[in-house]
């Protein structure tokens, strides 16, 4: 053990002295030499006119001085009694913060005296060491008040614990008979509370008594699922309380550690009995394996302690591998049990991240549906270029497979509401929003928000988190919130990966500063790829400006309105200066003090909009000064920055992240090592891919296609074997109804499969029957029995069938009434009907038929949750509606408008919101003649279109059909 130094009593000296001066001989020198400075009786009138003297003067200075001499008294005791009784951070005296810091500093020099008279008689702590029992085990209790997370470098607090001396020796514990003592005993240590920003993490506790922060995974173990103090568990390592005890492995040292609790006097008898109740709880108090046995102690490379090893024998020093669930938001996927779990080839860094993936296959779905919309609006100028979105291949076939499993909508879904729902709530009690730091979303769906100072009670149902800075809310209270009309209150929150089951949300643009990324250009240009496409798609946001500087140019085809992208360091310093100052004066302007209460009250949807910087490139050094000065009051305006760098050593940062080579992202001084969420190049180039291909200006085939996905014989020869009505209420003509619960599934299975006809890969069938996972048997028994359950055709081939790729997909005899109606428009429109007026009649005739409602309109409450990534809603009312508009030209041709009126009638009830559909209804009814059935056509018309009034071009044709049709709505007006 390492003892105290000359230099050590030397300030304990000095400190004594200081203490002694300002304790006893500033009250003797202002009783001896001053004497009362108050007057001997009760002040009069007379007494308040009388001139101000020199003695006056000195008596009022002397009153001013007992007042602060007994706010250091009260400092000095306060900090002495924390000391001694082992609670670690004391409580604040009022106002007494410069005297307060001075007592602790000069305690904790003082208390080096006792405690290093003990490191000088190690021998006396061994003495007896054999009459120990099993209930006198020797232990150590820590208490230092250490950065938390997210506690910033430069406000590092001294604590009282600072001053308690190295643990005196330790006694061996008796082994059992016939085992060999080893060496190194139980150790314990106390979580403290916080003080400001400061919290303990079990990082810290590792970095300061382990030697390395990477061994906060053997604490965890030691004392996971143990009853704490307060009743409750260590469930996550990233989650512990103030006044829990945590077992320290064996081989723990640490200038901060006190002797055992039955032997310091610095602990107080409470403590020592909660660490001696501890004690007998975990594996160890059984005889157990301790942090070395048990399925945690798998991995190759590393040896299993073996179960008859006991704590009390010392832990195990080496950091043994966690098998870590998938994503923690609640829907991860279960691997197999049988070790047969792999990806089939899918990215999985996408599969591993939910809100990334869902954010990505939800702008993917907008961009593909408003593709649809344009291509339909171009119809009315005879533009008309399809409804098929381009099918991906490869690389991005796959990624889009990986979205699809890995998305969690739900979960984003419920972040988003909790936190709208917490905005409205305090606005309602007239209260700001606090700065949050973070958000954890833990393995069962809890949302932890961690703020930057105490802001008091949450509105119910949030409630208090482990101390006044964390804000946390189940997730079955969050499943009770309801869309509210509220602006989005913390958009910059970004995924930066996993530690322990949750998941970690960094508020970028609440960061006091630059966080700066080292590691290697690959590594960091992963995560910040990955940081850009979810701020850039994520549905907890509003608006949000996405300055991008070094890399990402191909990446604006997620979000063209979002981000942008700037050539060097030189136009971002001169755009944010320019931003900065707009900012500053737009927030002075409108009163406030920061853009959280901006985001309150009226102006909440129109202003305060984050705006984050991403710059890959390292800057210069002066450039680096000129973006510290910047960002040091960027998070009251919104504005956080994210720059990487090569060395780790950025002037101005006020976090440092480091992205390692294996995919670890480390914080040390943040207690962090996370499973880093990442984006490489080869699935940000395939994500891009997905969505240049959905964009109609920039596709490679200038849009949507034209050709169905499936054409289907429509001769009597083509009659299939398999027919399910999909559009309209779920029927299956040739086949069996299967009998038991599996039935549901069976027919959702086999709805998935004909919706997509270019194959499904196996994962993407079990997230879309199973969202909260499932294992892989379970998933191929199933399969198995849709083989079973379709059948073979004549020839002796399976209906569901195997690609080379591993897809299932279906046999052509299976087919569906959808496949129908893209068969039969497209050949009346594009193949037979072009040539033939009365086959282009029966074809389309037929294909109106087909239609008997929505699509699965009666399919069970819960269940084909997988539809809302699909665009089928879009694509279904568009094809319904231009089956309908064709039907009515062809009609019109030969001026049947009842027949045209009948036609599109019932393509509205499939797609009411179709204008094109409107408009040539009321061409067919002014064809009619009849000027009263117009009139109540347009009066219906515009009652319909409620308070934002007809489309333009709506109204335009009216002008032309019915000029009146204005003065019927004045009137009703």
């Amino acid at each position: 053990m390492r003892r105290r130094s000359f230099g050590d009593f030397v300030k304990a000296f000095l400190a004594f002295v200081a203490l002694l001066v300002l304790l006893v001989g500033v009250p003797f020198a202002l009783a001896t030499q001053i004497g009362w400075p108050l007057p001997s009786g009760a002040p009069s009138l007379d007494w308040l006119q009388r001139p101000i003297t020199v003695d006056t003067f000195l008596n009022t200075l002397t009153v001013v001085v007992w007042f602060a001499w007994a706010q250091f008294t009260a400092c000095v005791l306060v900090e002495m009694k924390a000391a001694l009784s082992g609670v670690g951070v004391p409580g604040r005296v009022p106002g007494a913060g410069p005297s307060q810091l001075l007592a602790r500093q000069l305690v904790a020099a003082l208390l080096l005296v006792g405690a290093t008279a003990a490191s000088f008689a190690p021998g006396l702590s061994q003495l007896g060491q054999g009459g120990y029992d099993a209930h006198h085990k020797p232990a150590a209790a820590a208490a230092q008040q250490t950065p938390g997370l997210f506690a910033q470098q430069q406000e590092q607090a001294a604590s009282t614990a600072a001053a308690l001396a190295e643990q005196a020796a330790h006694a061996a514990s008796p082994a059992d008979a016939g085992s060999t003592a080893k060496k190194g005993a139980t150790k314990y240590y106390r979580i403290q509370p916080p003080e400001g920003r400061h919290h303990d993490s079990l990082w810290e506790i590792a970095e300061r008594h382990l030697g390395d922060g990477r061994r906060y995974k053997e604490i965890f173990e030691l004392n996971k699922d143990r009853i704490q103090p307060d009743g409750s568990k260590l469930s996550e390592a990233s989650l512990i309380r103030p006044g829990w005890i945590m077992e320290m492995p064996g081989d723990a040292r640490g200038g901060e550690l006190v002797e055992m609790p039955d032997e310091a006097p610095h602990v107080s008898p409470e403590v020592q009995q909660q660490i001696h109740d501890y004690a007998g709880t975990g594996d160890h108090a059984q005889g157990g394996g301790g942090a070395g046995s048990g399925d945690h102690a798998q991995g190759a490379g590393h040896e299993q302690a073996g179960g008859g090893a006991s704590h009390d024998q010392g832990a195990s020093h080496v950091s043994l591998p966690q098998q870590r669930p998938a994503p923690d938001t609640g829907h991860q996927h279960a691997t197999a049990q049988h070790g047969e779990s792999h990806s089939f080839g899918l990215p999985e860094a996408l599969l591993a991240a939910p809100l990334l993936a869902a954010g990505l296959l939800g702008a993917l779905g907008h961009r593909r549906r408003q593709a649809l919309w344009q291509s339909a609006l171009g119809s009315f100028g005879g533009g008309r270029r399809g409804m098929e979105p381009p099918r991906p291949t490869g690389d991005a076939q796959d990624v889009q497979d990986a979205l699809l499993v890995g998305a969690d909508p739900e979960g984003v879904r419920l972040l988003d509401r909790s936190l709208r729902g917490l905005a409205a709530a305090l606005a309602a009690e007239s209260r700001p929003l606090p700065t949050v730091y973070a958000a954890w979303l833990s393995g069962n769906g809890d949302l932890h928000l961690q703020l930057a100072q105490p802001a008091g009670k949450p509105p119910a149902p949030w409630q208090l988190g482990q101390d006044q800075t964390f804000w946390m809310l189940t997730k079955n209270d969050a499943e009770r919130y309801e869309d509210v009309d509220t602006a989005a209150p913390y958009p910059g929150l970004v995924s930066l990966g996993t530690m322990d089951d949750s998941r970690l949300l960094l508020n970028l643009e609440a960061v006091p500063g630059i966080v700066s990324l080292s590691g290697r250009e690959a590594d960091r240009a992963a995560v910040f790829a990955s940081v850009a496409a979810e701020l850039a798609t994520n549905g907890w946001s509003d608006r949000m400006t996405i300055t991008l500087v070094g890399f990402g140019q191909d990446l604006t085809p997620l979000a063209p309105n979002r981000i942008r992208h700037l050539e060097d360091v030189e136009a971002l310093v001169e755009t944010m200066e320019a931003e900065t100052r707009q900012r500053r004066g737009a927030l002075g302007a409108a009163g406030h003090d920061s853009v959280l209460t901006g985001r309150t009250g009226p102006a909440q949807h129109t202003r305060w909009a984050p705006h984050l910087v991403l710059l890959a490139a390292q800057p210069s050094a002066e450039d680096a000064v000129k973006l510290a000065e910047l960002a040091a009051d960027a998070s009251r305006l919104g504005i956080g920055y994210l720059v990487g760098t090569e060395t780790g050593d950025l002037p101005g940062a006020a976090w440092e992240m480091e992205i390692t080579g294996e995919g670890k992202l480390r914080a040390p001084l943040l207690g962090l090592e996370l499973d880093a969420q990442l984006l490489p190049a080869a699935q940000q180039r395939a994500v891009v891919e997905l969505f240049v291909q959905a964009d109609p200006d920039q596709g490679p085939d200038g849009g949507p296609a034209t050709t169905p996905p499936f054409l289907v014989d429509i001769s009597e020869q083509g009659r299939p074997a398999v027919y399910a009505r999909l559009v309209g209420p779920y029927e299956i003509i040739g086949l069996d109804t299967p009998d038991g619960e599996r039935s549901a599934l069976l027919h959702e299975a086999l709805a998935l499969l004909l919706l997509h006809r270019e194959g499904v890969h196996p994962r993407v069938l079990a997230s879309a029957l199973w969202p909260r996972g499932v294992t892989d048997d379970v998933r191929d028994a199933l399969i198995e029995r849709l083989r079973t359950w379709l059948g073979t055709d004549p020839d002796g081939t399976p209906r569901l069938g195997t690609d080379p790729s591993g897809r299932l997909t279906l046999a052509t005899s299976v087919v569906s009434d959808l496949d129908v109606l893209r068969s039969l428009y497209y050949e009346a429109t594009q193949g037979k009907g072009v040539h033939s007026r009365a086959v282009r009649g029966r074809l389309l005739t037929d294909a109106l038929v087909l239609v008997r409602g929505p699509l699965l309109a009666d399919r069970p409450q819960g269940r084909y949750r997988w539809l809302t990534h699909e665009i089928i809603d879009a694509q279904l009312p568009l094809l319904v509606a231009d089956t309908g508009l064709a039907l009515a030209e062809f009609h019109m041709e030969k001026d049947r408008a009842e027949k045209a009126i009948e036609a599109l009638n019932a393509a509205l009830r499939t797609a009411p919101a179709d204008e094109r559909l409107w408009n040539e209804l009321l061409r067919a009814t002014h064809a009619t003649g009849d000027a009263g059935r117009l009139r109540a056509l347009a009066a219906d018309l515009i009652g319909r279109s409620g308070a934002r009034g007809l489309p333009p071009r709506t109204e335009a044709l009216l002008d032309e059909l019915l000029p009146t049709w204005r003065d019927g709505t004045a009137a009703a007006g």
